[in-house]
């Protein structure tokens, strides 16, 4: 399984419309929705450990909405029930993650964190679908970066 985190190039950004969804044998593939819900949970219980914690709810409680949540957009877009599109509607993801400071050290640990979760809890999924799925995450990832590298960031101004 090659997954690989492309650099940002803020000169040379996907376009939107163009990245692919992952392929849509994705969702069955990791167990439908009992396996979408474990990876997700096991997800979000290490990036509330990681060093982007800052941008993540530390309540129990909340952090469970966000993998209820952020579960039904991840299996949507993977094949799963269209749950996320019923139950909330379109919500431009772009616009959703604006007033986070996002930078691409936060991005990098992201996905980071994601290929670890899939190299772990994917390694019987054929890899072009785990590819095809974090593919997506690395690609779409880049249009939410808002913040330049070297900006200090509301955490670091936090430790000051």
């Amino acid at each position: 399984m090659n997954l690989v985190i492309t650099p940002y190039d803020p000169d040379n950004l996907p376009k939107e419309e163009e990245i692919p969804l992952p392929d849509p044998r994705f969702y069955n593939a990791i167990g439908g929705d009992e396996g979408f819900k474990k990876v997700i949970s096991i997800f979000y219980d290490r990036i509330v450990e990681s060093d982007i914690s800052f941008f993540f709810p530390q309540e129990e409680e909340e952090i469970e909405k966000i993998k209820r949540h952020n579960g039904k957009y991840f299996a949507e877009i993977s094949g799963g029930p269209k749950r996320y599109s019923e139950e909330i509607g379109h919500i431009d993801q772009i616009e959703m993650h604006k007033p986070f400071s996002i930078n691409e050290k936060h991005r990098d640990e992201w996905l980071g964190t994601w290929r670890e979760v899939l190299q772990e809890f994917a390694k019987d999924v054929e890899p072009e679908l785990v590819e095809s799925y974090f593919n997506y995450l690395v690609e779409y990832s880049k249009l939410l970066i808002n913040r330049p590298r070297n900006a200090r960031a509301f955490e670091d101004l936090a430790k000051v």
